[in-house]
Parts: structure tokens; C-alpha cells; sequence
């Protein structure tokens, strides 16, 4: 629903949640009832080799393993509301963590596979998780938190499975996820068992999700984006889902989308673009995709188009948010209009709101701060122990993005850019300030700014301006090293350049999109 008006009711009009609802049992209970020996889940390691040989489980076994991972928790002295991080990379037992930690009241904690250490180590902290499951070959500095590896993983499949999930209530602590925030520190969002049931409008306003779908994912588990599309509601809706973990390749993408017949494929702009670009379309049997679904950044015209000319298919694209998920989309059925995400999901209140305050939402056609109503089941419980920045994103009855926005006559929404500083790496909303902070310390740099660069009409770039300290030897390659020793590869800069100094404002703020104007 757009509000054009003050005078329209006001307020989320989906069904509403149950009080009593867990997200595990929501997802995975009804599909272990009605069709246990369903495959749910294909987790393949090669491309190349048969899909008889990929990893396979059935609802019955994902019901039944996901409920002895949550008595093995429970039976290791984790308490419901216990927070423990998961920094594993696209396996089915990252999937059987997350899954069952929820299973009994637990908050797990998905993180970057790409994260350094010290990044782990600060959410770890932060989060005041007991616990943390780490896949062989990932580090992690902080003392005394408790390990599961591998070992201990299975040690936990292996116990009586619950009886049943955790009675846990609509508004209970379901799992928290990190992101980028303007002040510079990854702050955690903290989502309610409830979110799972704010994602329903999705099923009919952006899939057209069906019990018979496969829907395969390109994504990582850490971006809610791959939680929600790839796992939730295609488990809630009785779908197949197929997730790939082998060598990172753009050409095995279509080779996937034949062989596992999938009819939905979910992945940010970039991969489409990659596939345009370095895939041989026409030599793989797409027949069976209905269409593709893109979120993370905007889709261009002209991206879309590509896709369009190459396959035949269309391209349904959705706006969200870590806060939210997503909530703007184009769906079976609609009109596409190239250069919009679509209208607010059936159900959901969203209005652009006066940049300069106020809750009265703006008139078709004026731009504003996009804000969701605070009644949407999907928006997040808040800020982990951020109260300060919490205050700062409610406007009465609406939570209020950084996003730029209007909406046109039809109700269809037009995006105008970020009102804040935040970047956006490969669909990840990234901090400036966060890759300042690493790159200051670097021997060489005076100062630093960083901001999002676009080199072509539908893409961009995180570039760092530097100013180097006298004496020094300008040297880009080393200033890139830094930052890939100290940062996730999605937030390290693409381009380093060296300036005299950088512009301000009279108060001294540095003016980051006075550089990337040039």
C-alpha cells in the first residue's frame, strides 16, 4: 500500500502473525508432516559432475536433524535468548546451526565466511555470544568462547531429537544479523521469530513461489537476502532450494540453472551482468526458469534489457533492507518498469516521508525518505544495545531508511540515491567510515576519505582518496594490500587516488561525494 495521503488508515494489512510461532517450525514442520521424502535441500560441490552425486536432504531429515542439533544445544547448557555466532561458508551444516539454534530458542548470530579475524572477533564481542561454529580452516582470536568444529557439530546431530520446537512468541529474539552503519561500527539488527511471517508478502509480490519451485541461490548465508530467498520461504512454501560451495566460477551459474531444472534464480546485478558478459547463454537449456529475481542494487535499464534479449525471461527485481528485508518488488503478472523496483508488497504500508521531518507521508511525485510502518511484521526487535542509533531511525510510526524516494501515480516507487554516506559493495551496504578507520592506520596515508565511484552508467566502485604523508612514495598497490589484510573483500577499495587534499565543509566535515564528482 502507497499512501498519497494523510487522510488513508495507516498500518500493516497482511494476515496477522500468531502469537505462539518459531521460525524453524514454520519452515521445516509442515513440509516433514506432509511430504517428508521431498528432496528440500541440494547442496552442490561441483558443477561438473552429476547431480545424483550432489549432497541431498528430504524434509523428514531436515525436520529431524535441525531438532537433534537444537537438543544438543539445549544439552550443552545454552539457554533460550543464547547467542552463538556461525562463520561457516554455504554448507548443510551451516543451514542445520542456523536452523537449529532457532529450533530451541536460541539467537544465532550469521556471519561473513569473509570476514578476517578481527572483524569475527568484534561481532563475536559485541554480540556477547557464548559460542561460535567455525568451519576448518577459519580463525578466530578472541579467549575463552566456545568452539564447535566439525566434531562437535556432528556430536550434536547425533542427539535425541526434541519432541518439538521451542514455544517460543512471535516477538522472542529469533537471530541477529550485522550491518554497516554511519557511524563507522557494523551494528547488529536484531530480528523477531515474526520476521519469517513479514516475508509472506513476497511469495505472490515477488516469486509467485509455488511448492513445486527450485529456487537456487548465489548468495552467502550472512546476507539475509540468501537466508530468506534461498532457505526460509522456499522451505515455508514446501520448495526445493539448491545452494552451490564449490570454486567460485561465473560459468557454472547456467550450467546450475539446467541441471537442477531450476524455476527461480536469485543473485545481486553484478552476477547477471558477470553471466551476460562471460556465459554462453544459448548453449544451456533455460527452459525451465520462470524468471529471475535480483535485489542488493539497483538493476539498470539496460542490464535488464541484456537479459531480456538473452534469455527470453524476465528479471523481477525488490528493494529491502537488513531492517526489513525486502519490501518494494515487481512481481508475476506486473508490469516491469525499467529503472523501478515496483510497488510496496501487497500488504505492506511504505510512503516517502519530508527529508526534513514530519510523519505525514508526501504526495505522488515529491521525493522523500522512504519509511516502512512500524506494524510490518518483518522489521526488525531493534539495534543490539545501540539504543542511540535505534532513536534515530523512528519517526513516530515509521521506521525511516537513509533512502531516497518517491512515488508516481501508479504507485510505483523511483529510487534517488542514499541521503547518508553509505556505499553499496556488491549488494552490501558498507560503511565509509568503517574503511577509513582501517586504511588511517596505514605508515603512508595523511588522510583518508572513501566513497562510491560509478565508472559506467550501472556500475560503481569503493575508491579511497588518499593524501599521503610528505616524504612518502604514493603507492596504491600497498594502500590496497592494507586494506585486504584488515577488511572483508567486499568492503576493500577497487581503486586507491592520491590527492593534495581533500574537500571540506567549513565546519571541517569532508565532503565524500564532492570527490566522487571529481
Amino acid at each position: 500500500m502507497v499512501i498519497p495521503a494523510p487522510s488513508i488508515a495507516r498500518g500493516y494489512s497482511g494476515e496477522a502473525c500468531p502469537e505462539s510461532f518459531n521460525i524453524a517450525r514454520y519452515c521445516l514442520a509442515r513440509g516433514a508432516a506432509a511430504t517428508p521424502g521431498k528432496t528440500a535441500l541440494i547442496v552442490v560441490a561441483d558443477a561438473g559432475a552429476p547431480l545424483e552425486e550432489a549432497e541431498r536432504w528430504t524434509y523428514g531429515e531436515l525436520d529431524e536433524a535441525v531438532r537433534r542439533v537444537a537438543a544438543g544445544l539445549l544439552a550443552e547448557g545454552f539457554r533460550p535468548g543464547d547467542r552463538i555466532m556461525i562463520r561457516m561458508p554455504n554448507t548443510s551444516e551451516y543451514a542445520l546451526m542456523f536452523f537449529g539454534a532457532l529450533a530451541a530458542g536460541i539467537v544465532p548470530l550469521p556471519s561473513s565466511s569473509q570476514l578476517t579475524p578481527a572483524e569475527a572477533d568484534f561481532l563475536l564481542s559485541d554480540s556477547a555470544a557464548s559460542a561460535v561454529a567455525l568451519a576448518p580452516g577459519m580463525s578466530m582470536t578472541a579467549e575463552g568462547v566456545r568452539v564447535f568444529d566439525a566434531e562437535a557439530i556432528a556430536k550434536l546431530r547425533r542427539h535425541e531429537p526434541l519432541p518439538d520446537y521451542a514455544d517460543t512468541a512471535a516477538n522472542d529474539p529469533a537471530f541477529l544479523v550485522y550491518t554497516s552503519g554511519t557511524s563507522g561500527r557494523p551494528k547488529g539488527v536484531l530480528h523477531a521469530h515474526r520476521s519469517a511471517w513479514g516475508r509472506r508478502p513476497m511469495y505472490r509480490g515477488w516469486y509467485g513461489m509455488e511448492a513445486s519451485d527450485v529456487m537456487l541461490h548465489a548468495g552467502a548465508f550472512n546476507w539475509t537476502y540468501t537466508l530468506g530467498v534461498g532457505l526460509t520461504d522456499p522451505w515455508a512454501n514446501g520448495a526445493t532450494t539448491v545452494l552451490y560451495n564449490g570454486e567460485k566460477d561465473v560459468l557454472v551459474w547456467p550450467k546450475l540453472m539446467e541441471k537442477t531444472h531450476a524455476t527461480l534464480f536469485a543473485a545481486v546485478p553484478t552476477l547477471y551482468r558477470q553471466v551476460l558478459k562471460y556465459c554462453d547463454l544459448a548453449a544451456h537449456d533455460l527452459s525451465s526458469l520462470r524468471h529471475g529475481l535480483t535485489a542488493g542494487e539497483a538493476l539498470s535499464p539496460a542490464l535488464l534489457d541484456h537479459w531480456r534479449e538473452a534469455t527470453g525471461k524476465e528479471l523481477c527485481e525488490a528493494l529491502g533492507m537488513s531492517e526489513c528485508s525486502t519490501y518494494v518488488s515487481t512481481g508475476p503478472g506486473m508490469e516491469i518498469r525499467p529503472g523501478s523496483p515496483g510497488k510496496p508488497q501487497p500488504g505492506r504500508c511504505v510512503a516517502a516521508l519530508p527529508v526534513e521531518g514530519g510523519t505525514e507521508p508526501l504526495p505522488a511525485g515529491e521525493t522523500g525518505l522512504l519509511a516502512v510502518h512500524r506494524s510490518d511484521p518483518g522489521l526488525m526487535l531493534g539495534y543490539w544495545r545501540r539504543a542511540d542509533e535505534e532513536a534515530e531511525v523512528y519517526r513516530g510510526e515509521w521506521f525511516v531508511g537513509g533512502d531516497l524516494a518517491s512515488f508516481d501515480a501508479d504507485g510505483y516507487m523511483w529510487y534517488h540515491g542514499r541521503a547518508d554516506d553509505l556505499m553499496n559493495a556488491m549488494g552490501y551496504r558498507v560503511s565509509p567510515q568503517e574503511v577509513e578507520a582501517a586504511l588511517a592506520g596505514h605508515p603512508d596515508v595523511q588522510e583518508v576519505a572513501v566513497t562510491e565511484l560509478h565508472v559506467r552508467e550501472d556500475v560503481s566502485i569503493v575508491a579511497a582518496f588518499v593524501v599521503p604523508k610528505e616524504a612518502s612514495e604514493p603507492d596504491a598497490a600497498s594502500v590496497l594490500k592494507w586494506a585486504a589484510d584488515r577488511l572483508a573483500a567486499y568492503k576493500c577499495p577497487r581503486e586507491v587516488i592520491f590527492v593534495e587534499s581533500l574537500p571540506r565543509t567549513a565546519n571541517g566535515k569532508v565532503m565524500r561525494r564532492a570527490l566522487a564528482k571529481g
